[in-house]
């Protein structure tokens, strides 16, 4: 039986007349890294703070970890962790100072903590240096450190790599996918950086205007962004059994209009005309098709009318 972290169904939000989140339903599974994608003002940081418990909803309902009412929902905030639009710390003190305060605010005794979490994001060695010092890098590393505190099972974060430089992009993804997979954490993640969170997240949410565009799967990401070569012809029974018998490929799908997608030998295109020509098709059409990330998502969200 699948266990969901959290629900939202129906969730709306107004600020006067400006509506920033319309009827906005999802389900996040447990275990999962899920990429939040949309562009500014798209209701992204609004829904965050909405699950966080840092606003409330004008209408609809949040569930969380299997609780809706006010009560057993504000407990369940306790296993949650978050890094929401900028990191919550004094730039007077150091990095230890900022987790030190922290984690006495959420009655956490355990002082080893400290220097465990800042090794884990990559500080250890910044010693006494203040923080108004540090690079904006430096302060995401840290405002992730302070949303780990409590061990959370459940990790909320606003564009985490932003400021990073590809080192430190590297090392939080890398943290990231630990986190989920040795300790079965989710993860929500908001990022405008689509090659990123590729690598990154199991699952998708795309968010356009305050609605739910599309919600998918890492496979079934790759599936509509998998690029192919299109081949029309008026045979397409001969057509496949030329392509399994001559170029030894299975890796290719008949389309309802009879045109076939083949999935393979995309660099050896001239050689795939070549031997479908010889074995007696003449196509109609041959050409290289599939989407970037980018243009997917533009595509999700309505296209040149969102620019």
């Amino acid at each position: 039986m699948k266990e969901y972290v959290l629900k939202t169904m129906n969730v709306s939000k107004s600020f006067r007349n400006f509506w920033a989140l319309k009827d906005v339903s999802i389900t996040l599974e447990a275990g999962k890294i899920y990429g939040l994608i949309g562009q500014n003002g798209a209701g992204k940081t609004t829904l965050m703070k909405m699950i966080a418990g840092l606003s409330f909803p004008t209408a609809g309902t949040i569930e969380l970890f299997g609780h809706s009412n006010q009560k057993e929902r504000q407990s369940a905030l306790k296993r949650i962790g978050c890094l929401i639009e900028y990191p919550g710390v004094e730039g007077k003190l150091s990095a230890s100072e900022n987790l030190k305060v922290h984690r006495i605010m959420r009655g956490i005794p355990n002082k080893e903590l400290d220097q465990e979490l800042l090794e884990l994001v990559g500080l250890k060695g910044v010693g006494k240096k203040k923080v108004k010092d540090f690079s904006l890098g430096m302060k995401q590393r840290l405002g992730i450190a302070i949303a780990l505190l409590g061990n959370p099972e459940f990790l909320i974060l606003d564009e985490p790599i932003n400021g990073l430089d590809p080192l430190g992009v590297v090392e939080i993804r890398k943290l990231i996918k630990r986190m989920c997979e040795e300790k079965n954490m989710t993860i929500l993640i908001s990022s405008h950086n689509l090659p990123e969170l590729f690598q990154t997240a199991t699952d998708y949410i795309i968010i356009d205007k305050g609605e739910i565009k599309k919600t998918l799967t890492q496979e079934e990401l790759e599936d509509s962004c998998q690029h192919y070569i299109r081949i029309e012809c008026r045979e397409p029974e001969k057509l496949a059994e030329v392509l399994e018998s001559k170029l030894k490929t299975v890796n290719y799908k008949v389309m309802q209009d009879k045109s076939i997608q083949l999935y393979e030998y995309l660099e050896e295109k001239e050689y795939v005309a070549k031997t479908i020509f010889e074995n007696g098709i003449i196509p109609t059409h041959f050409s290289v098709r599939g989407d970037t990330l980018e243009n997917y998502f533009i595509s999700v969200i309505g296209g040149e009318q969102n620019d």
